[in-house]
């Protein structure tokens, strides 16, 4: 009996399963601390910003997460260029590296009381740092997956992206209401709110180990083995792929409002604007993440086989609509309202995470993909999704009103809309086969087109 071709499909399985560890471990890091930050934002100003008042210490602890996104960008136009041309295991290994290093140092910066002035503003150079390696980060491992995987389930495997975020999300709620059950309000505020952040440095250890254990995705071994990889990929990204990264910010404006306002600013929204409990809280958002979790691979699997666009189309109307009664659930502050709120906005969320790392990586050529995918990312993430819960909470203060974040999910789907139509259907569709295309020049280059894959017999 042949026994190779069995042996190279389970050779081929191995080498995915290691691709999808390695790329989602970075996207469970990164949401494990932004998921600890904003359960922890008591501790945490009264750590860092003691003297401020309830509010200003709240818009100053989500300054946190909001500043960094400053560097964001910066972080896309270095790292994601560089990941087309020296390769995504690269630049994903360095990425992981300072991402989980910047978490662990804020859980050894000394408090205001013992260093002064000096505690925030170390918190903001820690934050900083972040910001510019989480800049590289989404779009690499987008890319990563996307070009590893069989076209006919790049949606399946492009989910687990998103199950690696929501699952970082869930386990820095978990870990943080675990704190607040079993210590004090004094020992957490004091030494307790720490152990997440050191914990994050550790995962980081796990997941630099996974990725130095995966292959170089074979799209970019092939375009480098025929010489084909960006020799200018800044360039190249505003030359050859400006429509693509135009549309992908769009659409990003709504996934990082929808995805910072379920997963970051809810906790917030309920406790210090509703005034809901903190554990009744947690506990009902730690079950709706839950569920998200168990739903978002078959999602992604279910776009593999109807399309990406109608799941897109449905959560971009839904937002439109349906935002506003969710929010009015959540402001009646019984447990039915709140749980029917926020999970009319977590079954909305979850084709949008189940879909973008299969949709956005289909967007471009292989030569421009990380860092077309990257800089368009990174500067809509900057401007709208780590901004959200400071925006948000910034604008409850100034107009008095508990619905702002209906309006700002609303205003996110209106924008999104258009490029959401525009983008092409992408399911069944290679990014995996060179071709010759005409290049900026006028002559011809070989690139990655979006072509139907032949049915399989």
């Amino acid at each position: 009996m042949d026994t190779t071709e069995p042996a190279a499909h389970a050779l081929e399985a191995k080498t995915m399963r290691r691709a999808v560890a390695g790329a989602a471990v970075g996207n469970t890091i990164e949401w494990f601390d932004y998921g600890i930050y904003s359960y922890l934002t008591t501790s945490i100003g009264l750590n860092f910003f003691p003297d401020a008042d309830g509010t200003a210490r709240l818009l100053l602890v989500f300054a946190g997460i909001a500043i960094p996104f400053v560097l964001r960008p910066f972080g896309g136009l270095v790292l994601g260029p560089l990941g087309d041309k020296y390769g995504r295991r690269r630049i994903l290994a360095f990425t992981i590296i300072i991402m989980s290093a910047a978490s662990f140092v804020v859980g050894l910066i000394p408090s205001y009381s013992t260093i002064g002035i000096a505690a925030p503003i170390l918190l903001l150079v820690a934050r900083l740092v972040q910001g510019f390696s989480t800049g590289g980060e989404y779009g690499g491992a987008a890319t990563f997956i996307a070009e590893h995987a069989p076209t006919r389930r790049r949606g399946f495997f492009g989910a687990f992206l998103e199950f690696g975020s929501t699952t970082g999300a869930m386990l820095g709620a978990a870990l943080a209401t675990l704190m607040q059950v079993t210590l004090s309000p004094a020992s957490l505020n004091s030494w307790g709110w720490r152990i997440p952040f050191l914990i994050a440095g550790v995962l980081g250890i796990v997941g630099l180990y996974l990725r130095n254990r995966i292959e170089e995705s074979p799209a970019f071994r092939e375009a480098e083995n025929r010489g084909e990889t960006a020799a200018a990929p800044v360039k190249e990204v505003f030359t050859n792929v400006w429509p693509q990264v135009l549309k992908l910010m769009g659409f990003a404006i709504l996934i990082n409002v929808a995805t910072y306002t379920v997963l970051a600013y809810m906790p917030t929204y309920l406790t210090q604007v509703l005034k809901i409990g903190d554990l009744e809280s947690l506990g009902i958002l730690l079950l709706i993440m839950f569920c998200m979790l168990l739903l978002i691979v078959p999602t992604g699997a279910l776009s593999d086989r109807i399309g990406r666009k109608p799941l897109l189309l449905f959560s971009t109307i839904g937002f439109l609509v349906l935002s506003y009664p969710s929010i009015a659930l959540l402001q009646t502050a019984t447990v039915g309202g709140i749980v029917a709120g926020v999970a009319i906005l977590a079954v909305l969320l979850v084709p949008i995470l189940a879909t973008i790392g299969s949709v956005l990586p289909a967007m471009f050529p292989t030569r421009n993909r990380y860092g077309g995918f990257a800089i368009g990312y990174s500067v809509s993430t900057a401007a709208f999704g780590g901004t959200a819960p400071l925006v948000i909470t910034a604008l409850i203060d100034a107009t008095g009103s508990n619905s702002i974040p209906a309006f700002y999910l609303m205003g996110a789907a209106v924008i999104a809309l258009v490029p959401v139509i525009l983008i092409p259907e992408t399911a069944r569709v290679s990014i995996s086969h060179p071709t010759e295309i005409p290049g900026t020049d006028g002559r011809p280059r070989r690139d990655v087109p979006l072509t139907e894959e032949p049915a399989v017999s």
